[in-house]
């Protein structure tokens, strides 16, 4: 099932897509407002049979796509995920994860506009694969730890580069307003049981950019959500953001920043395609 979050006539709601249109599941189960909500109620196996019964509420082309988790109460990201990344990048593999977060405004939905901020002009691009917790926990055995995922979907961790550099921590340059996208849906976890089997690739305006599996994950994602969780407890709607390939803009000669009218997108297998523009921020 693909789950989103989108608004229409003027109203945010929840749903399902069917049928190339959307089911407003928001409008049907009492009580739930978000798609966060929904996976806090762990009322999903509900939510496939009422879609299973219903003909869509809304057209595809008559809604605006939302970040599939408006309202996150965590965006935890994971920096320098591959082994050609972290090549490209002059570093070496550490240990451990390493960690970093955005916020819930720092992200827009599918088909929603990214802002190039107007205090830098190195906007880069990374293509991820995102995964969002269904059942809470802490200290999740890795064994255990797809249990723990709701679903799967795209994300462009769209970065500043010159102020990710301002200082050894990278935040600074990772979560600008409306920087980043996150979409176009959920894909659930039974329609990927090894997301560990998946193809990424990134297109600015038509050219792949990156390219790769996520079997080249250097901690995979059991591996990501075992650590994350013995930091903090995970629960339903959080986000986990694993990390990009190699081939960012930053690292090419000349770099190959993203530039207001050029068009991203971010391809998994299986999932589907997130496509933004790129805007200029206001004046």
């Amino acid at each position: 099932m693909k789950l989103l979050s989108f608004i229409a006539d003027g109203r945010a709601s929840f749903g399902a897509i069917k049928d190339n249109g959307v089911v407003d599941l928001g409008a049907r189960m009492a009580g739930l407002r978000t798609l966060r909500q929904l996976l806090e109620a762990d009322r999903v196996a509900e939510a496939a049979k009422l879609v299973a019964s219903m003909t869509p509420d809304h057209a595809l082309d008559k809604i605006s796509f939302a970040p599939v988790i408006p309202d996150p109460g965590k965006i935890i990201c994971v920096g320098l995920n591959y082994r050609d990344h972290v090549a490209e990048s002059g570093r070496t593999v550490t240990e451990k994860p390493a960690l970093f977060v955005r916020f819930p405004c720092s992200q827009v939905g599918h088909l929603q506009p990214i802002v190039k901020p107007k205090v830098s002009d190195d906007f880069d691009y990374e293509g991820e694969l995102a995964l969002v917790i269904g059942k809470e926990g802490r200290h999740i055995p890795a064994h255990r730890a797809l249990d723990h995922i709701a679903g799967y979907s795209c994300y462009n961790e769209g970065s500043i580069r010159d102020w990710q550099r301002h200082t050894s921590q990278f935040l600074s340059g990772k979560t600008f307003a409306e920087s980043g996208s996150f979409g176009p849906w959920l894909v659930t976890a039974d329609e990927i049981p090894d997301p560990s089997r998946l193809t990424l690739r990134t297109r600015l305006n038509g050219t792949v950019v990156q390219d790769t599996t996520t079997d080249l994950l250097i901690t995979a994602i059991p591996g990501l959500i075992a650590y994350i969780s013995t930091i903090c407890p995970l629960v339903p709607g959080d986000v986990i953001v694993t990390g990009t390939p190699g081939g960012v803009g930053a690292k090419r000669t000349p770099p190959l920043w993203m530039r207001p009218g050029d068009t991203v997108e971010v391809e998994i297998s299986g999932i589907g395609v997130l496509r933004n523009k790129v805007i200029a921020e206001p004046e």
